[in-house]
């Protein structure tokens, strides 16, 4: 027996309901879920600096094979430095009892962060640079540093374009790789060898196997005043390229814990505390940001 044509369109009426509601709510059911993502980043942020206080530790990952941004002082047995002092200072500001400094060579440091949990901040003497920030964030500048160059204290390389015929080592990760393959590019250098450390690249120009070195000026300015044996010298009248700001960097969404940085760094310039830092590592005013 048939339905009558009335109810047949009723029904197909009561069908189309269903469907739009059913689709309503799907589109509610996104979006609901949506804002359960974001609240869930948002408490990920918030518990980053949370679970620092609460363990009472922060985790650093450390170039601490890089003097002087690190150190072991020998009569504390505590980690001193450049950065090692600023990030001390800063944890005594957020009332965090204990910094654990994770040793890290300089090319792997935002790799760690980035995939080691147990790391919440990375640092030693790292530029801030465009290409890094695509990675992770960084704090405001703590302060400034520049390149230099290294040959053989018997070198006849005494000016840059002395170093057409050079090879010219660099050490892995550092903008100086790409400011190096700029130079090749040109034909101011000849050839770049890359080197895993500082000790590996500067041992490599002392022994004869590479002609010249680019590399952070404060690393070789401290190294080369407690490395006397080493038969190395800087150019003296070679111009810096990169002038760069360093920074600590942090997870991209550590937003909370950034601006708990960011907050205390202020504070350290507003008192002159950083400054005294900075001083007291053989910094002078060319460094101050």
């Amino acid at each position: 027996m048939s339905l009558p044509r009335r109810k047949i369109l009723a029904m197909k009426k009561v069908v189309a309901l269903i469907v739009i509601i059913n689709f309503i709510f799907g589109i509610i059911g996104v979006t609901v879920n949506i804002n359960e993502i974001a609240r869930a980043d948002n408490i990920i942020e918030k518990d980053r600096l949370q679970t620092i206080k609460e363990k009472g530790t922060i985790n650093v990952a450390a170039a601490s094979s890089d003097p002087p941004f690190y150190f072991l002082d020998v009569n504390t047995q505590k980690v001193r430095g450049i950065d090692g002092d600023i990030i001390n200072e800063i944890s005594n500001r957020l009332k965090i009892n204990k910094v654990d400094f994770k040793s890290t060579v300089f090319s792997e440091l935002l790799q760690r962060l980035k995939t080691d949990e147990n790391i919440d901040i990375a640092s030693g003497g790292m530029y801030i640079t465009p290409e890094r920030e695509k990675e992770v964030s960084f704090t405001q500048p703590l302060y400034k540093e520049t390149e230099t160059i290294i040959v053989p204290k018997a070198s006849k390389i005494n000016f840059k374009d002395d170093l057409k015929n050079a090879i010219v080592g660099v050490e892995k990760g550092t903008t100086y790789v790409e400011l190096a393959q700029r130079w090749k590019t040109v034909g101011l250098i000849k050839d770049i060898e890359i080197f895993e450390s500082i000790s590996e690249l500067l041992n490599s120009i002392n022994n004869g196997k590479i002609d010249a070195g680019i590399a952070d000026s404060l690393v070789i300015k401290n190294t080369l005043k407690n490395h006397t044996n080493l038969f190395l010298r800087t150019l003296v009248d070679y111009v810096p390229e990169l002038i760069g700001n360093i920074g600590i960097a942090v997870r991209k969404n550590d937003n909370t814990l950034l601006n708990a940085l960011n907050e205390k760094i202020d504070e350290m310039k507003a008192d002159g505390t950083l400054y005294a830092i900075l001083k007291e590592n053989g910094l002078d005013k060319d460094n101050i940001v």
